[in-house]
């Protein structure tokens, strides 16, 4: 699979990366987390993507790539509210804290990158922890740093200095971060790791959605309705369940300054057809226009801003 330098990082990435949240909020069995992993590993993926509120996802990320840590590139997030650490949210305390977790957890000595995960603007600005995670890469605990999130304060973040990846949702039905972040990371060389890249499948009925995710998928799944726009029309002639993640994944890689963009799932017929869909020639120009157009008229239709999810 091909690679690209995360931005201003020494670390080579797959252009398609895991995302861990799902083998954590749907309980997959660790037998079929490691299977997912191995196979993942043998088609030449090396980011995975996870984070302290992943519910136990680091734990069986780390069980998965026990022996494998030389063929990884591991990334987590922190932050957020726990009960089981200490210190309130986005604190010094909390972070240090949540490190060190995620760091047995993983199983590992260091990360390679951790995010700040999902603060508003305020904290960015406050500093605090800005400054915790500075101090957690400079005792050798995480190589670099950066944020997840989307809109305003991922447009700030990747205008400051200190950030050396961005993490943001850019897919389908949700663009807005394509023109807000997206310039100002390749303008300061700033690593990208595109979250939600096939839309947590929009196309499917929300019936047909699991757990959490029924909820999840409904502003894409809305969205995606209003755009009138059909796999046929961009030139795929087959069933839309297959067609769709292929266009949806092919579409954010397609975009300048994406260097990766992370899926999640716990099956490995369908990890499988995500390799696939990245090893096939990108997605035409003319069809990444007609999707971003369709956007656009949509957004404009509903009266609102279409802002990137959180």
């Amino acid at each position: 699979m091909e690679r690209k330098v995360l931005g201003k990082t020494d670390l080579s990435v797959s252009r398609l990366g895991f995302g861990a949240a799902p083998i954590g909020f749907l309980s997959t069995p660790q037998v079929q987390v490691d299977k997912l992993i191995a196979l993942l590993l043998d088609e030449g993926v090396n980011l995975f993507d996870t984070a302290a509120m992943y519910m136990d996802a680091e734990d069986k990320l780390g069980i998965a790539l026990k022996g494998k840590r030389d063929q990884s590139v591991l990334v987590s997030k922190c932050g957020t509210k726990d009960d089981n650490l200490p210190g309130e949210e986005f604190t010094p305390d909390l972070i240090s804290a949540s490190i060190d977790r995620s760091l047995k957890r993983l199983k590992t000595d260091h990360l390679d990158i951790t995010l700040l995960h999902s603060c508003g603007l305020d904290v960015l600005k406050q500093g605090d922890a800005v400054a915790a995670l500075i101090k957690a890469r400079d005792a050798g605990k995480t190589s670099y740093i950066g944020y997840s999130g989307d809109n305003e304060a991922a447009a700030a973040a990747a205008a400051m200095g200190w950030v050396d990846v961005i993490e943001t949702s850019i897919n389908i039905c949700d663009q807005h971060n394509i023109d807000t972040v997206l310039p100002l990371c390749r303008k300061n060389h700033v690593g990208v790791i595109a979250k939600r890249p096939i839309a947590n499948a929009a196309w499917n009925e929300l019936n047909k959605q699991r757990g959490l995710y029924k909820q999840y998928a409904k502003t894409y799944h809305e969205r995606l309705g209003a755009m009138h726009i059909t796999p046929h029309e961009l030139g795929y002639h087959g069933h839309i369940e297959v067609e769709w993640p292929e266009i949806a994944l092919k579409f954010t890689l397609a975009l300048d300054g994406v260097d990766c963009a992370i899926v999640g799932t716990t099956s490995t017929v369908n990890a499988m057809a995500n390799i696939d869909a990245v090893n096939k020639n990108p997605l035409r120009e003319q069809v990444v226009k007609k999707l971003r157009q369709a956007f656009k008229d949509a957004e404009r239709a509903s009266g609102e801003a279409w802002v990137g999810q959180t």
